[in-house]
């Protein structure tokens, strides 16, 4: 077994369909391998300086991982709030919310030596879990080729239908992929970090966006510093949270359109 990949040109509903079927696909270079090179660069240092802040059992101690992406790196913003993300999470979310917000932005980078991670879902986060609604969308991208040798990211295709975690080994198969490649994935759907048995690091950009009357995972507001947030252009400050939901969810005194970061 192995997840279904498509083209960039595969129409979004197609890959919809393929995700409501499988929980994760795989599209094959939607993006220039060159814009994730930057996002690479971009988060060299910070990877190097702070990567081990969050080194538990779960995350590995051979794992380096950042938040505030968008505090670090400006052309992850071009991944964060790519249109054919945005079409799939149109389909995904928007049936149960008015708008979905960026509930986390990651970046990981698996070292050689790495064992596999805990299978899990991402949205365990929150403590309900309603037939038919999904509370997230994953979109991890990768920033260098993904291989089953270097830790390519374990998928139990079908998983998102289950309610338990349990299954047979042989339910696991890996998102090998390009670099430049995206993984997109619901947030009901067993996955983990794959184990790096070979000589070099493998590194991905994981944004997960999450039902817009949800708490976010991490905080945009305090991770990423405001100047910095008025900076990028509107559709990412609301993925960031800078709208409120509906009309009463969250709002802001004197913004009746709901979108209230201003000078």
């Amino acid at each position: 077994m192995s997840l279904t990949s498509y083209d960039r040109d595969t129409s979004t509903a197609e890959v919809v369909e393929g995700l409501r079927r499988d929980g994760a696909v795989i599209i094959r270079d939607p993006v220039h391998p060159k814009t994730t090179d930057r996002v690479l660069r971009e988060l060299r240092g910070h990877f190097d300086r702070d990567g081990t802040m969050f080194e538990t059992d779960f995350n590995g101690y051979q794992t380096l991982r950042l938040n505030a992406v968008l505090a670090r790196s400006r052309t992850s913003a071009e991944l964060i709030g790519h249109a054919r993300v945005m079409e799939v999470a149109d389909a995904i979310l928007l049936p149960h919310c008015s708008s979905y917000q960026l509930g986390s932005a990651t970046g990981i980078e698996i070292a050689p030596g790495e064992r596999q991670q805990e299978l899990h879902r991402d949205d365990d986060i929150y403590p309900v879990r309603l037939p038919g609604m999904e509370t997230q969308l994953g979109a991890l991208w990768a920033l260098n080729d993904f291989t089953t040798e270097n830790g390519a990211t374990c998928v139990i295709p079908g998983s998102h239908r289950v309610s338990d975690l349990s299954a047979s080994a042989g339910d696991v198969v890996q998102a090998t992929m390009p670099k430049g490649s995206l993984l997109l994935y619901m947030g009901s759907t067993i996955h983990g970090g794959g184990a790096n048995r070979s000589d070099r690091s493998r590194a991905c950009l994981i944004n997960t966006y999450s039902l817009g009357w949800l708490r976010q995972e991490e905080n945009q507001y305090l991770s990423v510093p405001r100047e910095t947030a008025m900076s990028y252009p509107e559709h990412i400050q609301r993925l960031m949270g800078y709208q409120a939901h509906s009309p009463t969810l969250g709002t802001y005194p004197g913004d009746p359109d709901g979108y209230w970061l201003t000078a």
